[in-house]
């Protein structure tokens, strides 16, 4: 059902109220339970009326499908929700807070707590990667004027990544880049069976000395590929990261830098999806 592209007219026709938006998560969340935790009968229940909530048939007992969601205790319609999601879901470079206040309505405070609220839905546990891996860091923030670029910046946020070619990537927000930083990162994210690929930066030395197969180009002379060793997969997520937090929000406090790394390293990771609303409904 993912690889399905969902468009505008088929969200309307879908989600025309809040309870056709209740009801879809009620059906993600219960669709399995085959008797009423209570009773212990038959699972049969049904929407109780102007209430977000459930009743079982035969108890009368309640259940809140929105209580450890996203939604829990907002007042903001399930509808605007759904919409909010799903501009999400269709934008490959983000929704930034002034466009969602502007999409929906609402004041740019509420626009905010959502934005963030959703970014939750991007944050996940991932396996080790494997095979021909690329590790190497970055620097995003804002550029001081006269200040030194990239390694050493003070006025940047760095980030550590990996990622598996053809597959998965992992990225992490971190407060140096040493080698005491970098090294646990790849020895909990990276198989010691895989192929490991860095530049020469000197975090990355004695990477073979824990096991790995280690190898590296020589970005300082210029060197920007050795056959089958580079790093130009992990730099083009990072230059798609930088492109859009600088062409949608501009700039992000290191204080929630965390949450839009995450948001593009879960775009990237599902991007073989044509629609990633239902992926992040069911997340909800």
């Amino acid at each position: 059902m993912f690889n399905k592209k969902f468009t505008i007219k088929e969200f309307n026709n879908k989600y025309k109220t809040d309870e056709d938006c209740i009801n879809e998560i009620f059906n993600n969340k219960f669709s399995e339970s085959k008797e009423c935790s209570s009773c212990n009968r038959s699972f049969k229940y049904h929407k109780v009326s102007n209430r977000k909530c459930y009743s079982c048939q035969f108890c009368g007992n309640q259940i809140h499908p929105l209580a450890n969601t996203i939604f829990h205790k907002s007042e903001t319609s399930l509808k605007l929700w759904f919409y909010a999601i799903f501009l999400f879901s269709c934008s490959k470079n983000g929704v930034s807070g002034k466009e969602l206040q502007r999409q929906l309505g609402v004041t740019y405070k509420t626009a905010w707590r959502m934005a963030k609220q959703i970014r939750q839905l991007f944050d996940e546990e991932s396996e080790q990667l494997n095979g021909d891996v690329e590790a190497d860091e970055t620097y995003v923030g804002g550029k001081m004027k006269g200040g030194k670029r990239g390694r050493g910046s003070e006025n940047k946020t760095p980030v550590i990544g990996a990622v598996q070619r053809q597959g998965e990537v992992i990225a992490k927000v971190v407060g140096d880049t040493k080698s005491s930083t970098i090294k646990p990162f790849i020895r909990e994210n990276v198989s010691i069976e895989a192929n490991l690929n860095t530049d020469e930066y000197r975090s990355y030395n004695n990477l073979n000395k824990l096991g790995y197969n280690h190898k590296k180009v020589n970005h300082g002379a210029r060197q920007w590929a050795d056959g089958d060793t580079h790093t130009n997969t992990i730099e083009g997520f990072w230059s798609q990261l930088k492109r859009s937090i600088r062409g949608t929000y501009h700039s992000v406090s290191p204080k929630y830098l965390q949450q839009y790394v995450n948001e593009f390293s879960w775009r990237y990771n599902h991007r073989e999806y044509k629609s990633l609303f239902g992926l992040m409904i069911k997340r909800v």
